[in-house]
């Protein structure tokens, strides 16, 4: 399994300066839309807690495993919204931790609100390459890293009842994740771009919802300007979730979603695409507000060979303090 847990770390770390993807994937995003986008801070109208586990091909050693907490609430004057956010994510050798401050300022538009967010925290990156089996234990490539990186971004979410779109950036500052910057292998925290958007289409009123949705991610769309000549060839394939969902007695939420990826422009003779997973998920509104969930990835690449897939499991709770009680959250 140390191989296994070498080549895993290895695709890591050169992955940094080739084509992937960085951040935490997540097939509940909906229920997580704040770790993408600040401008979702406050849109329920109400108090959201949320907390939510994902373990990626849980058979391998090393592989992916994360955890998030949410945070959001409109304040007694109903344009602004403030959240927290924070991550755990461990991947192999490496593990990053961080906190954000969330602000959101939201305009009304008829019967929608346009929201601008900014977030800003810190984030501790580790890497710890002692765990694994090198061939040579002095290799300079494998220098422990210890890094503690202050970063902001920002997005626009546009919203009401039955629909809603939104564009991000949360991290929009990039570093450089070497401690020995004389060696050929580059390592760096890179830009990522969202887009997401969905509706809710009401069946039989209120007790049936039928609810598509679609997230798209993007890394390296702006490399071609940078200054560095060695991170102009950054890029990933454009990643890309659709989601249908049927929401029962505003109770009990059913879902299925495909991922997949598509050749970012620019990057077409490189990027490789490819269909990456079909996902079926449930979550379970109670009365008291309470919401849980869980969610259970099939891999649909040669990983399948490994691993039996990715689940996570969801935790919320829903308040409302204008009425003193718990009431049924937004359909976003």
């Amino acid at each position: 399994m140390k191989k296994i847990l070498t080549f895993l770390s290895l695709l890591l770390f050169l992955g940094y300066s080739a084509h992937g993807q960085q951040e935490p994937m997540f097939t509940k995003y909906m229920f997580n839309s704040l770790i993408f986008n600040p401008g979702y801070a406050g849109s329920k109208d109400h108090l959201s807690l949320g907390l939510l586990h994902r373990t990626q091909w849980y058979e391998i050693d090393g592989a992916p495993h994360t955890q998030t907490l949410t945070a959001h609430t409109p304040l007694r004057n109903e344009r602004v919204g403030v959240g927290f956010s924070a991550v755990n994510d461990i991947i192999g050798p490496t593990q990053t931790v961080g906190a954000n401050f969330i602000y959101a300022y939201r305009i009304p538009m008829g019967k929608y609100k346009l929201s601008f967010g900014i977030q800003a925290g810190l984030e501790s990156y580790q890497a710890d390459f002692s765990k694994l089996n090198l061939d040579i234990d002095s290799d300079p490539s494998f220098i422990n890293v210890s890094k503690v990186l202050p970063n902001f971004g920002a997005g626009l979410y546009f919203y009401g009842k039955y629909f809603y779109a939104g564009v991000s950036s949360p991290h929009l500052v990039e570093y450089d994740l070497r401690e020995n910057v004389d060696v050929d292998v580059y390592a760096r925290q890179v830009r990522h771009f969202y887009f997401m958007t969905g509706a809710a289409i009401p069946l039989n009123g209120d007790a049936l919802i039928f609810k598509p949705s679609f997230l798209w991610k993007n890394v390296g769309w702006d490399k071609r300007l940078s200054k560095l000549e060695e991170f102009k060839d950054i890029g990933a394939p454009n990643e890309f979730d659709i989601d249908l969902s049927l929401l029962f007695q505003e109770t009990l939420w059913v879902g299925a979603s495909f991922r997949s990826a598509f050749s970012a422009p620019g990057f077409e003779k490189n990027a490789r695409s490819s269909y990456d997973s079909a996902d079926i998920w449930v979550s379970y509104l109670m009365k008291n507000g309470l919401r849980f969930g869980a969610a259970y990835d099939y891999p649909l690449t040669e990983l399948s060979n490994v691993t039996s897939g990715a689940f996570e499991i969801m935790l919320g709770y829903e308040f409302n303090f204008k009425e003193k009680k718990v009431v049924t959250p937004r359909y976003f």
